[in-house]
């Protein structure tokens, strides 16, 4: 589902290209991929649609969500980034567009608390670069009021810019659900 809704920056004059579209992620509507038999009883592959029919890759394994993008999503570096206590997503995905091309998104992860804790919530940001394609920066959505502005400017600022090889950037307070 495409959901169009146009946000300008007001970060200066590049900025204002700057926009943002939600897309839903609904896994009963996106495509079952097959998995080893081993797998399946563990989790799942999904197959959606974002942004313009840009594939979205989800998987869930061992009580852990997986997220990529793009035509190459399986062998993108997200496809293997995950939060480290057990989590589920959110189904609205926010795509970050300059001129039109997405070049990040960001995502709410539910993130489950082992020691009784109300659970957490975390806005991963992830850069849309082929062959880089990698969760670039987290926000602790709880612990910052501003969490959704944190995680634009992130997208706005960091994306194209960082190295996969480098640990998602703690943006803003954070608690051990961003980890």
């Amino acid at each position: 589902m495409f959901i169009p809704v146009f946000f300008g920056s007001g970060l200066g004059a590049q900025a204002q290209d700057i926009d943002s579209v939600y897309t839903k992620i609904i896994l009963e509507t996106c495509r079952s991929l097959a998995m080893a038999s081993e797998e399946s009883t563990f989790g799942g592959s999904w197959s959606c649609d974002g942004y313009r029919g840009t594939p979205v890759s989800v998987a869930e394994g061992d009580l852990r969500m997986f997220v990529s993008f793009g035509p190459g999503a399986a062998k993108e570096p997200a496809v293997n980034q995950t939060l480290s206590g057990f989590n589920t997503i959110g189904e609205t995905l926010e795509w970050r567009l300059r001129d039109g091309v997405a070049f990040a998104t960001i995502l709410r992860w539910h993130v489950s608390a082992q020691d009784g804790r109300n659970p957490g919530q975390v806005l991963v940001v992830t850069q849309l670069v082929p062959g880089a394609t990698c969760q670039i920066a987290r926000v602790d959505a709880q612990a910052n009021r501003n969490a959704n502005a944190l995680a634009r400017e992130a997208a706005d600022r960091l994306a194209g810019n960082t190295s996969c090889e480098e640990p998602p950037k703690i943006l803003g307070k954070a608690s051990d659900f961003v980890w």
